[in-house]
């Protein structure tokens, strides 16, 4: 006997139960189908646990610069068996809050492996799902509209095999039982950045390999270089418009060797750890695309800006169709998604207002387009740029580093694009977000009065620099 449901999910992450709560709402019979724990790989292998290790990198670098806050701390030590406590009993309370929201929307849980099936005795359409469970039993699951949200996995290089002893993604990064005292990090994206962040500032040696010219290459460049130099401040080895020989990979005496290509110059460096964070690619094989005619590109799916596949009943949200592959974009992905199986009217996801966060120290937030990116639209830009050095309560808060850089239409007066690094601004992004979702002028945003003393004085200077206005500086 089939299951039959209004919308089944396929993959329990935030994209698929943001989308399976939200059909929910709109009353729809709903069942999540997921293999793992639910809340995927935000939740148990990535943002949170991620975050966790950086809040107590970001401890422990304070206490070890508290002498400048007049503070004396002697004996300070890094107990990383406890930061994984601590790491553990965060992603279970909130593991415990995804099943309430499941239970208290009335969402079907199903355990086990799911994988699409074409036109059969259960359905004369393909999008019903063979599940196998956890005892091994099969069960089908027959919706009338299917959301595909599998999530993606990390990247890896051929000829380096992940053995989570030497050489691991971020999946084996994150359950370390003890820190190496050397890492090599081969890519110097948003991960990669992240992780050297917070192993510099636990003390790890690390050398960071990036093929650009500078750290962080999706972002606006100055972002990428000033943390570049931040991070060698605090002793990071930074080699940029680097490439490294796969088949060079070896382990001798319990560390890593390699060959890295830097600037014409070849040499061999080594290290306790080798981190592969080059990226994430979709979950799209072994789920039964083929069995319907979905549109697989460049190995994501296929959708237009309703979340819809080639095949209109069947959706799919989140990073199995590419993108910005950011837990907050899957998530609004699948709203949309649910929003449309409703009959509502949606509006599109742009993807340029959708905020980007990096949790360094200093942390790094944009939303809009780089300078570069709005030239390219034969944009006629004005740029403005203020230094947290200006800010007060950032030197009371002992950390002016960074800056927010703002791109606007020279024409228009719109707001092209908000650059910022430098303490919490991951907190101050929305703030740019709204602003441009409400087609703000800088002039604007500069009017709305900013509490002092704070940090997000900065945003209030910074779209006023724009036209020459700003009282600060």
């Amino acid at each position: 006997m089939a299951l039959t449901y209004d919308v089944a999910v396929l993959g329990g992450g935030i994209g698929g139960y943001t989308a399976a709560i939200r059909a929910a709402q709109l009353g729809k019979k709903v069942a999540i189908i997921e293999q793992d724990m639910l809340g995927g790989t935000c939740l148990h292998r990535g943002c949170i646990p991620s975050k966790t290790f950086l809040r107590s990198a970001e401890v422990f670098a304070t206490f070890k610069e508290s002498e400048q806050f007049g503070i004396q701390a002697e004996n300070i030590s890094v107990q990383f068996d406890k930061i994984q406590q601590r790491k553990v009993g965060i992603v279970n309370q909130l593991h415990r809050g995804v099943i309430y929201l499941m239970q208290k929307n009335k969402i079907d849980v199903i355990q086990g492996k799911g994988r699409v099936i074409g036109p059969s005795i259960f359905s004369p359409k393909s999008g019903a799902v063979a599940v196998e469970l956890q005892d091994g039993e099969m069960e089908t699951v027959v919706p009338t509209q299917l959301i595909i949200a599998t999530g993606s996995r990390p990247r890896t290089l051929p000829g380096i095999e992940i053995d989570g002893q030497y050489a691991m993604t971020s999946d084996e990064a994150l359950n370390m039982t003890e820190l190496p005292k050397s890492m090599i990090i081969v890519g110097g994206g948003v991960i990669g950045a992240e992780w050297a962040s917070l192993l510099s500032d636990f003390g790890v040696e690390v050398t960071i390999i990036e093929m650009a010219a500078h750290l962080l290459p999706t972002e606006e460049q100055e972002l990428g270089a000033e943390l570049q130099r931040l991070l060698k401040k605090r002793g990071v080895r930074v080699l940029t418009q680097a490439s490294l020989n796969p088949d060079s990979y070896r382990v001798e005496h319990g560390q890593v060797h390699m060959e890295v290509t830097n600037k014409g110059k070849t040499e061999t460096i080594q290290a306790d750890k080798l981190l592969i964070s080059i990226g994430r690619e979709a979950n799209v094989n072994g789920i039964g695309l083929e069995n319907t005619d979905i549109k697989v590109e460049r190995g994501v799916i296929v959708v237009n800006e309703s979340m819809q596949t080639t095949e209109p009943h069947i959706f799919a949200v989140g990073d199995v169709i590419g993108g910005l592959q950011l837990a907050h974009a899957a998530g609004h992905e699948g709203i949309i998604a649910a929003e449309r199986i409703a009959g509502l009217d949606i509006e599109p996801m742009q993807a340029h207002l959708v905020p980007r966060c990096i949790y360094t120290r200093p942390e790094v937030a944009s939303v809009g387009f780089t300078e570069k990116q709005a030239l390219e639209q034969g944009r006629n830009i004005k740029t403005a740029k203020v230094s947290f050095k200006a800010i007060g309560k950032a030197l009371v808060y002992g950390d002016n580093n960074g800056f927010v850089k703002v791109i606007a239409d020279q024409d228009t007066n719109d707001i092209l694009g908000v650059h910022m690094i430098g303490p919490h601004v991951t907190d101050q992004i929305s703030e740019a977000v709204l602003a441009q979702i409400l087609d703000a002028t800088p002039w604007e945003v500069g009017q709305a009065i900013h509490p002092h003393p704070t940090l997000s004085e900065i945003m209030g200077e910074a779209m006023l620099a724009i036209d020459g206005k700003a009282i600060g500086i």
